[in-house]
């Protein structure tokens, strides 16, 4: 599926600009004028990636960006600031609101795309090489393995991720939400009771060994990983 790029813009012939260059690098364009429809729109798809202009009406771009960066849910999603605003200032302090790059009016289409596949590149989710030991398990991911007290165990890919997300994040409670989020993404849509499968798959595969006890229930809030019960 091409990554989706959420355009805010007020200016619809600038808005109509964006979405046909962001089309035609192969992307798809979301729109939204102001910051009340550019949420609705994240509510329905979690945008790759936000084109958000600093003048918007109501909400500024700056309030948003800020607003996207506190929310669990967009914290991770890059942001280009647009704006006609080219102080050093204006820089900075879009910068500091949450952008991760700021692109000065008017700018050329080619500058644009070179600047959103910067930052998508940024942005690509990548996993450690190195092997990941925890008490008596050690999971490789070169080579795809997981050893449970120097015995090999076959997991599925899904509770390969989601024991290798549990091994490199520690003692943290994750709720399912959470969990779907970073193990299956965003852009995967699956109810939050498919965390509690793959949870007990995962627990199984770990029994034979007595290493089931590291993933705890946590009542209310979600699960953790630890070696202390």
């Amino acid at each position: 599926m091409n990554a989706k790029i959420l355009i805010v813009e007020d200016e619809p012939a600038i808005q109509e600009l964006l979405a046909f260059n962001v089309t035609q690098a192969g992307y798809q364009a979301l729109r939204a004028e102001d910051a009340d429809s550019a949420w609705q729109q994240i509510e329905e798809s979690i945008p790759d990636l936000i084109l958000l202009d600093w003048m918007l009406p109501t909400t500024s771009g700056m309030v948003m960006a800020r607003q996207l960066r506190a929310d669990n849910r967009t914290r991770d999603i890059p942001i280009i600031m647009l704006t006609a605003r080219g102080d050093e200032r204006d820089k900075v302090q879009g910068l500091e609101a949450g952008a991760d790059d700021y692109i000065t009016k008017p700018f050329s289409p080619r500058e644009l795309m070179a600047r959103i596949r910067a930052v998508m590149r940024r942005h690509l989710p990548k996993m450690p090489d190195e092997v990941m030991v925890v008490g008596d398990l050690e999971l490789s991911p070169i080579t795809h393995r997981v050893m449970a007290k120097g015995r090999k165990i076959t997991l599925g890919p899904t509770e390969f991720r989601l024991l290798h997300f549990f091994m490199t994040h520690t003692e943290r409670v994750y709720s399912r939400t959470q969990l779907l989020d970073q193990v299956w993404g965003t852009q995967v849509f699956v109810e939050e009771r498919t965390v509690d499968v793959h949870i007990r798959r995962l627990r199984a595969a770990l029994e034979a060994q007595g290493l089931d006890k590291f993933i705890q229930t946590v009542r209310g809030s979600g699960y953790r990983f630890s070696e202390n019960s």
